[in-house]
């Protein structure tokens, strides 16, 4: 069996990886963690692009490093992956091609005007993901 993790460094995501690692270890199966680095939409000039990059690269960084950390401290072998693209068909084409058993995902709270208009990830994770999804709250 093989679980795939996605995390963004939200406190959902966080609860998330808990609760992916307890899986992992109970079903003895392999983790996987994949962190999607979004492009901007509108970089108004290539130092945005940059500075961009390079926040990103930091933040995703640390929460690599903290969930290896966590993920050895609880002996489970997690192995991660960032990807540049949009995040919702960047997961769906990573668990399509690696295949993906289950997929932990995050619930992050958000207005109902907002679900209504935008709609969330992890909504449209649910409904889209070819796999079985787990949402940690």
């Amino acid at each position: 069996m093989k679980i795939l993790i996605a995390h963004d460094g939200s406190e959902g995501a966080q609860k998330a990886l808990d609760l992916a690692i307890d899986l992992a270890k109970r079903l003895r199966a392999k983790l996987h963690m994949i962190m999607v680095k979004e492009q901007l939409s509108f970089p108004t000039t290539l130092h945005d692009v940059a500075n961009a990059e390079e926040e990103a690269s930091q933040r995703f960084e640390q929460v690599i490093a903290d969930a290896v950390a966590l993920a050895t401290k609880r002996r489970i072998a997690i192995e991660p992956h960032v990807v540049a693209g949009h995040p919702v068909p960047t997961i769906v084409e990573f668990i399509e091609r690696d295949g993906f058993d289950l997929l932990v995902i995050g619930y992050m709270g958000h207005s109902a005007i907002y679900k209504g208009v935008i709609g969330s990830t992890t909504d449209r994770l649910v409904e889209l993901a070819p796999c079985h999804v787990v949402v940690a709250k």
